[in-house]
């Protein structure tokens, strides 16, 4: 699948990696024991899959782990899973319990805080660590406020740097220009 595929049928493969996904997951549940809610969407042309429940005993933070490092695991096994099937490369992002939605929050609230020191002392700023599902966050947010910003370092210390020149006009409407950090 390329760029130049019409969109209804991107739309319609990203559905089929959902659904491919979803099995994949809810067997890992039963395996697991565990009880979730899986809903599926499209979004930015990924298949979005998050794992819920309401019940407050559900759980499901233990498929979250520290820092999402187990929630990290199990999407590039669904990933694979995916692949397995249609036998092409997946990007799809997974959350579980809300753990990737609040951490969004938190990054942008971060990039922001950020964006305000820049713009205040004019003097890059050196966010923490992160891996490439957040710096893509705080790119995202550089880029939305019209700041350069890239990523500095070796995993796992790569760290974003957020620059107080401004994204040339052209620059502005694409994407942040660290390509290595598109979560994928």
């Amino acid at each position: 699948m390329t760029d130049e595929t019409p969109k209804k049928d991107r739309i319609a493969h990203l559905v089929e990696e959902g659904d491919i996904a979803a099995d994949y997951l809810e067997e890992l549940l039963d395996i697991a024991d565990l009880d979730g809610d899986i809903e599926l969407d499209v979004e930015n042309d990924r298949a979005l899959v998050e794992i819920g429940s309401e019940d407050p005993s559900s759980r499901l933070e233990r498929l979250v782990g520290e820092d999402g490092r187990v929630l990290d695991a199990l999407q590039e096994l669904t990933r694979l899973a995916v692949q397995n099937e249609t036998g092409e490369r997946s990007r799809l992002m997974l959350d579980i319990a809300g753990f990737r939605a609040d951490r969004r929050r938190e990054l942008t609230a971060i990039a922001e805080e950020a964006i305000t020191r820049v713009r205040t002392t004019g003097e890059a700023v050196m966010l923490e660590p992160m891996n490439p599902f957040e710096r893509k966050i705080c790119h995202d947010v550089a880029a939305r406020e019209n700041l350069m910003s890239e990523s500095e370092g070796v995993e796992p210390n790569r760290c974003v740097v957020i620059l107080p020149g401004k994204l040339a006009e052209e620059d502005s409407e694409e994407e942040p220009r660290e390509s290595s950090d598109s979560a994928e």
